[in-house]
């Protein structure tokens, strides 16, 4: 456990170490590096397993600047730097699938392959956006009440004991964070084209109830991608499946990361 100085940023980051081969994992908007906890018990005996907390979440000490998910796609490249590492598998739940996607853009030559779950490549599906404001300057000028936090939990991560966990601490961090990391959430720009020339390998993981992101916009990336190799759409999920169903997410990985070379 320790940090990384990056763009003038220390990104907290957990590394199993090492000389197997790499995969970086980025959580989702209001989540941490623990949501991949169980990936890093189910890898870490075959792969060097690094995850790390964005801007905005987790330990990570951040500037308070406003910040894109192209800024988190170079925070991510420069933690492989930090490491010493020429590439990684990249990987991401929602929105660190979105950085994910911007990283293999970006630094093509640096991402080996592509984990995505619970992503999509467009924006914000415009029948959200205003819902999801009015949560966020709810959340930003009077905190998380424990409606809020159910409400937002139950689109994030719907099931019942990982929210007990989650929701305090949510409720005990600063309400500010979220006001940057929302704005970005909410304006990313729609990358439908630019996904198009993403060759490296990629697989997808989708949750079949995800209330968030609906499985057809899943779908629609996985015709996208010239490099896809591998759907698994988990029955029972919401929007965190390797959260709520590691078993099955975990299997998914297991086998579409033996087929790399």
């Amino acid at each position: 456990m320790s940090y990384a100085a990056v763009h003038g940023q220390r990104i907290w980051f957990q590394d199993t170490g090492g000389t197997a081969a790499p995969i970086v994992l980025g959580h989702g908007f209001l989540m941490d590096h623990s949501m991949f906890d169980h990936q890093v018990e189910a890898l870490r005996e075959t792969y060097r397993v690094i995850t790390w907390d964005s801007r905005g979440f987790g330990r990570t000490e951040w500037d308070g600047q406003p910040f894109t998910y192209w800024d988190l796609a170079d925070d991510c490249i420069a933690l492989l730097d930090h490491l010493g590492l020429t590439e990684a598998v990249v990987g991401g739940m929602s929105q660190g699938g979105f950085v994910a996607l911007r990283a293999a853009l970006r630094y093509p030559d640096r991402v080996r392959a592509l984990i995505l779950m619970s992503t999509q490549a467009d924006s914000e599906d415009a029948a959200h956006v205003e819902l999801y404001e009015a949560m966020m300057a709810a959340w930003v000028k009077d905190g998380p009440s424990d409606d809020l936090a159910h409400a937002v939990a139950q689109i994030i991560i719907s099931d019942p004991v990982e929210m007990l966990r989650w929701i305090p601490k949510w409720q005990a961090r600063s309400r500010g964070l979220l006001f940057e990391a929302g704005r970005c959430l909410l304006t990313r720009e729609d990358l439908t084209e630019q996904v198009k020339t993403i060759t490296c390998p990629s697989m997808i993981i989708h949750g079949l109830q995800d209330a968030a992101i609906p499985l057809e916009r899943a779908q629609q990336l996985r015709v996208l991608l010239p490099g896809f190799q591998q759907m698994t759409i988990i029955d029972g999920a919401g929007h965190a499946p390797n959260l709520t169903h590691p078993d099955v997410s975990n299997r998914a990985i297991r086998e579409f990361l033996a087929t790399l070379p």
